[in-house]
């Protein structure tokens, strides 16, 4: 079955119809460059064109750099902050005359990577990393989000850590990959004090590079790149819009429980 994802960065914004079979894009992705300043009216107008160009019609899912509760934007990264407060999914929803589903951007590449990628086979504590104009970030247990997690702004040597160690901030101050590496280092072992995950994803633009830094990195955890790549938020924007932004709960009988002992009597206290 075929959903709509809409993408929503900093930079570009990018969609099209997805097949939740397979998790493959049916047509070759739109690519618009985001407003500046990145307006709500802006935004959501360049969103309708997109989906108008491929004639859909349908519920549409999008992602959008903030934390996100009910289709609210409780705080806007790289993106106008005249964005906190608003309905997302009721302004995007009035652009494309769809129902519109909208989670955070960092949380949709994650479910994406957990359901067609990298995490699909993985279990215990999850965690995707996107490198791009900033640091977001998806925790999974045994296959479930923890919703808005925004690790990427934790404090990492009196710094929040993707203003040193974003894949922009790499291209802006023209780090050579070992010394961006040195810093993204640094990060994840500050997340790993936090968390002891069991994988670590990393996505975003960075991960089109994966085998310049990867290698350099002395984590303790495995660190694997993103499978796929750019194309990871737009499928897991159309996930939500499914309804099903999250892998399946592991079966019950792969649960244990401890036994309860009851006292003679079956446990009635007299």
């Amino acid at each position: 079955m075929q959903y709509f994802g809409v993408d929503i960065g900093g930079t570009g914004i990018k969609g099209a119809p997805v097949d939740l079979e397979a998790g493959e894009l049916t047509a070759p992705r739109l690519r618009v460059p985001t407003p500046q300043p990145a307006l709500p009216d802006a935004v959501a107008e360049v969103v309708g064109d997109i989906v108008r160009h491929f004639n859909w019609s349908g519920p549409v899912g999008a992602t959008f750099p903030a934390v996100i509760k009910n289709g609210v934007a409780l705080t806007a990264a790289n993106v106008d902050q005249s964005w906190v407060g608003s309905n997302v999914a009721t302004k995007l929803g009035a652009a494309t005359g769809d129902e519109v589903t909208v989670l955070n951007d960092a949380d949709a590449a994650g479910v994406a990577e957990m359901a067609f990628g990298a995490g699909k086979e993985a279990s215990g504590l999850v965690v995707m990393m996107t490198f791009g104009t900033g640091i977001g970030t998806a925790v999974f247990l045994h296959g479930q989000l923890v919703p808005n997690t925004e690790l990427g702004h934790l404090e990492v040597d009196g710094h929040d850590a993707e203003t040193r160690a974003s894949e922009m901030v790499r291209e802006r101050d023209n780090l050579s990959w070992e010394k961006w590496a040195h810093r993204v280092n640094r990060y994840i072992g500050t997340l790993e004090a936090l968390l002891w995950p069991d994988l670590i994803i990393i996505g975003g633009g960075a991960s089109r590079k994966a085998d310049k830094f990867i290698p350099l990195l002395d984590v303790r955890t495995k660190v694997v790149p993103a499978q796929l790549r750019n194309d990871a938020g737009i499928v897991g924007a159309a996930l939500a819009a499914s309804g099903d932004a999250t892998r399946p709960k592991p079966p019950a009988r792969a649960v244990r429980r401890r036994p309860v002992t009851r006292p003679p009597g079956g446990g009635r206290r007299p």
